[in-house]
Formats: structure tokens, C-alpha cells, sequence
């Protein structure tokens, strides 16, 4: 028998334990998975850290030809979930190898990459990363209010985060009345003046990072117009044969909106739009310029780039010229990064990932992890689907040669679950997650939409498990609200909060 046939063998007793890795919030998929079994007590038992797809994935590649969604993953009956558990304060990963054969990380990236440039702690400056969380209702995020009093908006990075930030600026309030947009976030948006948002990149159109899905809904936005730069695209159109194909469209697309001279109906629409969006190109930030109070932001200046060298080798050059632009709200979109976890993780700092081989963490045995803390905050969510199968597929390739020990008799979630109830705190199930859920889509009715988010951590836990008082709002050591991992719930508002 082939060593992948008798990993499939001994996952058919797997059985999987999911738990929430870091504090996020309640609603939505997250939580700890893990696999074990209630047949033999020595069968492999697996758990995974983090709820988002990252996790869903792993797992659902673990018990393939049973399951095809995450609903089905959790509710599934090899497989227990536990929300409200915070990996590396509640439970240490160490005690999380003492119960399972295999510990896999999924927990995403929740920390900020910061543009390092003066004035980027003003009033009006914000990370695209807590921007989303505002208008997605993540608890942390619901004091934001952003002022959006000012005509133009600049957003720095081109992928599809800061497409989504752009379109959710600019998009008729109509239509977002319709997505599943927090309540307070859409009073905000119907009041905003933000009338232009210009996107900017440090490199040129060949390299801008968004994908054409979400490219088109930027170009196809209802009351908008494109504002670009035609000599930015000089000499683009000559290079599209060489392309390849995925980049051919996206390039096709961009030169459309930007310099073709647009038909009747298009220059119609154009005509009306009282809102306008452009990208540019060859940029840097150098500082977020200061109103006269020095209080909040009133532009931001920019250095003007090159680009050297050819392919994958482009890069960017300081000209020396710079460029003020005037603008009084800045969203940084430059990227994310994965946090350590729990110091007897490795983790190499300078690329915020756990240093791992095909999804092995490094010099740890039974230790394995999967999207964006694997690989940083790259791609699209085919991208975490497959890297998470890939991890999948490495931790049953070490069953089945025998290089990860299954033999010993393990605990499970019996023993984590033992170590939680000493320690005082109540996980929440995927039924009680469920409950949630239920009630936010009941509120979301009455208004037309997909889901109603409830912001206050401790109006989910007595929603989902009717055991605290409306007032009790439980806090981590650092005063943050816990909860269980962000994912997306319908409605295209939530589209790249993936890890």
C-alpha cells in the first residue's frame, strides 16, 4: 500500500479540533479545529489554530470525500470547534502538542505594515486593515469614525484591499444599503464629501497588484468616472503580446479606462458621474503633510519613481523630484503582517511568517502551518485554498511514512477542553457561533440586508450562549475584546478580509 493510501486509511479515524488562534471578534468562521476520533484512542488527532479559510481549508482537505464547505467541516462529526479561545494566553501551543499528534497554524496575519514616513500617526491617517474592520463591524474597530469631511481621498497600494477601501468611498449609498455593511459605517459613508480617491503605487501598470475581478467593479462603479494619468501608460499598449494572459486582461482593462476614447453610452455615464478615481503610478510616500493646527492630515507628499531593470526584476528608482498632493484622508494599504503567536513557535521577523518547509514548521516536529502566516499576506482566496491543501497534504504524507508519531495515545479535546474549564473560560461552539449568526442575519432582514453585525463581544456571548448578563464585555490582558477569528459573511463589503 502507498504511503498516501495509508495516510487516507488513518484519517479515516481522524478527527479534527478548530479553535479561534488570536482575539478578533465572535462572528463570522474562527476558532480552533481539530481532528480526533471516538474509535480507537490511539487514531491521529490533529488540531488547527484559526477559524478563517486558511483553517476551513486544511481541515476540510483532512477529511476530504466527506465535506465541501465550512459549514460542513465544523459541523462535522470528527470535527469540534472552540471560539473564544485565545492561543498563546489561554491555551499554550506546547499544551496544544501534548493533546494532538499534530499542530497546524492557520491564524492569519492581523498585525499592520506601517509606511514608516513622518505624519503618518495624524488625525485623518489610517491602516486600510482597521478601515475594513470599521465598515465590516469588527468590535475593535467600531470607535474609528473616520472623518470623511474632505473632497479627496489618497490611498497608498494597489491591490485589492485598496480597491475595495476606494469602491466602498465611492459607491452610491443605494447600494450599499443592500451588502452586509455595518449600520453605523453606512450613516458615515451617506454623510461623506469624499468626492475623488486617487490610488497610488510605487511601481507602473505592469505591476499593479489587483486582480481584474475586482478591477472591473472599480471600473463599472455606478456614478464614477476614471481620472488618469495618459502619460503614465506610455508604451504599454506595445508590450500586451508579450503578457501573460491573466496580466493581458488586467492590462487591457486598465488601458481601456484610462486612455481609450470611450463610447456613447460609457461617455454618458462619465458625464454624469460626481465622482471620480484614478490610480498613480511611480510613487512613494515621503510624509503626511499637517493642517496649520498640526493636528490632522491636509495632503501628503510623494516621491516621484522609475522603474529599472526588466520582468520580475523591475524595480523602483527615486527620481528626486516629489509631488504634493492635497488630500484630508490617507489610508495606508501597503500590506499585512503575521504576529508570533506563542514564543515556542519560531517565527522570523523580517518576513512575518513561521519559517516552514512545504507547510513543516522548522526544527519542530508535529508542528505544521498554512496560509498567510505560512506564506505571507499574498493572493486571492484560490491562493489559501490551495496552499492550505498543499499543508494538508504534507501532514498526511508524514503519517503515512511513519516520520510523524500517531502511535502514542493522545487527549484531544478532552484535554484541552479540561485545561479551558480550570483555566475559566467557556469556549463557544459552532452551534452557539451558529446562534449568532442566526440572529444577525434576523436583524439584517429587517433591514433589507444580509446581516445586521452585532459590535459588543459580550452581546455575542449572551446571544450564543446565554450565560452572561447584557452589561459583561470580556477583555484579553491587553484590554482587547476577545472573540473568534474574522471571515467574511456575504455581501461584497467583506470580500479580502482572508487569511
Amino acid at each position: 500500500m502507498s504511503t498516501h493510501k495509508a495516510a487516507l486509511c488513518k484519517v479515516q479515524m481522524l478527527k479534527l479540533f478548530l479553535t479561534s488562534a488570536r482575539c478578533v471578534r465572535i462572528t463570522r468562521f474562527h476558532g480552533v479545529c481539530g481532528l480526533s476520533t471516538s474509535t480507537p484512542a490511539s487514531s491521529p488527532k490533529v488540531c488547527i489554530v484559526g477559524g478563517g479559510p486558511a483553517g476551513f481549508y486544511t481541515a476540510q482537505h483532512l477529511v476530504k470525500n466527506v465535506i465541501n464547505t465550512f459549514t460542513q467541516t465544523a459541523q462535522h462529526a470528527r470535527c469540534s470547534f472552540h471560539g473564544n479561545v485565545r492561543v498563546g494566553k489561554d491555551v499554550t501551543v506546547e499544551e496544544l502538542q501534548e493533546a494532538y499528534h499534530a499542530v497546524v497554524l492557520s491564524y492569519g496575519a492581523e498585525g499592520n505594515r506601517t509606511m514608516g514616513v513622518p505624519g503618518e500617526d495624524l488625525a485623518g491617517v489610517y491602516s486600510a486593515k482597521d478601515f475594513v474592520g470599521w465598515y465590516n463591524g469588527l468590535p475593535r474597530n467600531r470607535e474609528l469614525r473616520p472623518d470623511l469631511s474632505c473632497e479627496t481621498a489618497v490611498i497608498l497600494g494597489q491591490g485589492n484591499v485598496a480597491l475595495d477601501v476606494a469602491r466602498m468611498l465611492l459607491s452610491p449609498v443605494d447600494i450599499l444599503k443592500k451588502t452586509d455593511i455595518t449600520q453605523h459605517a453606512l450613516d458615515a459613508l451617506a454623510e461623506s464629501s469624499v468626492r475623488r480617491v486617487l490610488i497610488v503605487g510605487r511601481r507602473g501598470p505592469l505591476q499593479v497588484a489587483c486582480t481584474i475581478k475586482e478591477l472591473r467593479e472599480m471600473v463599472n462603479l455606478p456614478g464614477t468616472r476614471p481620472e488618469m494619468e495618459a502619460s503614465e501608460f506610455e508604451g504599454i499598449a506595445e508590450t500586451l503580446k508579450s503578457l501573460a494572459r491573466p496580466r493581458k486582461r488586467l492590462t487591457e482593462l486598465l488601458l481601456k479606462a484610462a486612455i481609450e476614447t470611450p463610447g456613447e453610452e460609457e461617455l454618458e455615464k462619465r458625464n454624469r458621474a460626481e465622482r471620480a478615481w484614478g490610480f498613480r503610478f511611480l510613487r512613494r510616500p515621503l510624509e503626511v503633510l499637517p493642517s496649520t493646527d498640526l493636528i490632522r492630515a491636509a495632503g501628503i507628499r510623494l516621491a516621484v519613481n522609475r522603474l529599472e531593470g526588466d520582468g520580475e526584476g523591475v524595480r523602483a528608482v527615486a527620481t528626486g523630484e516629489v509631488e504634493d498632493v492635497e488630500c484630508g484622508l490617507v489610508i495606508s494599504s501597503i500590506g499585512y503582517k503575521s504576529l508570533p503567536i506563542d514564543p515556542a513557535v519560531p517565527f522570523d521577523t523580517r518576513k512575518a511568517i513561521i519559517p516552514n518547509t512545504m507547510g513543516r514548521v522548522q526544527q519542530t516536529a508535529g508542528l505544521y502551518c498554512s496560509g498567510w502566516v505560512k506564506r505571507g499576506p499574498t493572493g486571492v482566496i484560490a491562493t489559501t485554498m490551495n496552499d492550505s491543501f498543499d499543508t494538508a497534504r504534507t501532514l498526511l504524507q508524514d503519517i503515512g511514512k511513519g516520520t510523524l508519531d500517531v502511535s502514542t495515545v493522545k487527549p484531544g479535546s478532552q484535554g484541552v477542553s479540561a485545561l479551558l474549564e480550570k483555566r475559566g473560560v467557556k469556549p463557544v461552539s459552532f452551534s452557539d457561533w451558529e446562534k449568532i449568526d442566526s440572529e444577525e442575519t434576523r436583524r439584517g432582514e429587517t433591514r433589507g440586508k444580509p446581516r445586521e453585525k452585532m459590535l459588543d463581544v459580550g452581546e455575542m456571548l449572551q446571544q450564543s450562549c446565554d450565560f452572561l448578563p447584557s452589561s459583561t464585555v470580556i477583555l484579553t490582558n491587553h484590554g482587547r475584546e476577545r472573540g473568534l477569528l474574522e471571515s467574511c459573511g456575504p455581501g461584497a463589503s467583506c470580500r479580502n478580509l482572508q487569511s
